[in-house]
C-alpha cells in the first residue's frame, strides 16, 4: 500500500498533483480543496503527501493530502459511513476544514453539514447518526474539542495524550484521562497530567 510519497511537483491544479518520485516515475493524486490551499503546490517544488490508494474494478486511485488528519477523515468516511465513497469524502474534506466538520458532527450541526457542495440533509444525517453509532466518533470529537479550547492551545495536553497512547492506552481512554486530569489541576505540567491519568 502507497501511504506516503514525497517528490517534486510536475503539475498543480486544486483537485490533482502530479508527483516525480523516482527516476521514470510520476503518480497522479487526486486532492481535497484543503490540501491545496495548505501546500500551495507550485511546479517544481517539494511536497510531501499522507496517500491511500483505492482499488476499483477498472482502474486504481490514489487520493493524497497535507496532513495525516485528512487522511484518517476521509478514511473514517469511506469505511464507516454507507454511501459515502472517495468522492463523496473528498467533497466533504473541500467544503470544510477537519477540525469544523468534527465540531458539526460532535454538536449534531446537520444544517452546516449539509451546506457542503454535493451533500444533502439525508447524507449529512447519515454522517451523522452512523458516525455516533458505530463508534461514538462524536463524544471523542467532542471531548477533543473541549480539551483543545481549555488549553487554550496548548500543545501539554497532546504531549500528555501522546505518551498515554505509547503506553499502551487507547486514543480515546487518553484522551479523556488527560482531559479529566487536565480540569482537575489546570497549571498541571505535563508528567502530572501523565501522572494523575494513571491513578
Amino acid at each position: 500500500m502507497i501511504s506516503r510519497i514525497k517528490g517534486q511537483v510536475l503539475r498543480a491544479l486544486p483537485n490533482k498533483l502530479e508527483v516525480w518520485v523516482s527516476p521514470g516515475m510520476a503518480l497522479d493524486c487526486t486532492i481535497p480543496i484543503s490540501t491545496y490551499d495548505s501546500l500551495m503546490p507550485v511546479e517544481g517544488a517539494q511536497v510531501e503527501l499522507y496517500t491511500h490508494l483505492v482499488f476499483k474494478e477498472t482502474q486504481q486511485a490514489l487520493f493524497g493530502f497535507a496532513t495525516e488528519e485528512e487522511k484518517e477523515l476521509f478514511l473514517l468516511l469511506v469505511n464507516r459511513v454507507s454511501g459515502v465513497g472517495p468522492s463523496v469524502a473528498m467533497a466533504i474534506l473541500s467544503g470544510m476544514k477537519v477540525l469544523d466538520f468534527k465540531q458539526a458532527v460532535s454538536q449534531n450541526d446537520i444544517a452546516t453539514i449539509s451546506t457542503i457542495k454535493g451533500l444533502g440533509k439525508k447524507t449529512a444525517e447519515r454522517i451523522v447518526v452512523e458516525l455516533k453509532d458505530k463508534i461514538k466518533v462524536a463524544e471523542i470529537w467532542q471531548a477533543q474539542s473541549e480539551a483543545t479550547s481549555s488549553a487554550d492551545g496548548n500543545s501539554i495536553l497532546q504531549d500528555a495524550q501522546a505518551a498515554l497512547i505509547a503506553l499502551g492506552l487507547k486514543s480515546a481512554d487518553a484522551q479523556k484521562s488527560v482531559q479529566k486530569a487536565f480540569k482537575n489541576n489546570p497549571e498541571a505540567t505535563i508528567d502530572d497530567l501523565i501522572r494523575a491519568s494513571l491513578r
